[in-house]
């Protein structure tokens, strides 16, 4: 039967090291790849573009005249189960908290 070979303890030190550098290189590269894909951003419809653009309009003249630190309300009926911008009003105003 043979006899093993010896290795020094800085020998199995180093190759600790350098197997445990390898394994965190590896673990952080799968980390990274398997992240999800944003989702992509979906088209504005033309209807809530214009209702956004309505929006800031008045805004804008609700500031010009000086009640820009007052509340704005706004109200739409609604018919049918048309998209109702709320999604596109929230992400576009900044309330999608």
């Amino acid at each position: 039967m043979p006899k093993p070979i010896r290795m020094s303890r800085r020998t199995w030190i180093a190759t600790w090291a350098v197997l445990c550098a390898a394994g965190l290189a590896a673990t952080v590269q799968l980390n990274a790849s398997s992240e999800p894909d944003p989702e992509p951003e979906k088209p504005l419809s033309a209807e809530c573009a214009k209702y956004i653009a309505d929006i800031e309009a008045r805004m804008a003249k609700a500031k010009k005249e000086g009640e820009g630190d007052g509340v704005l309300a706004f109200s739409r009926i609604r018919t049918g189960s048309e998209n109702d911008c709320g999604d596109e009003l929230r992400d576009h105003f900044g309330g999608g908290g």
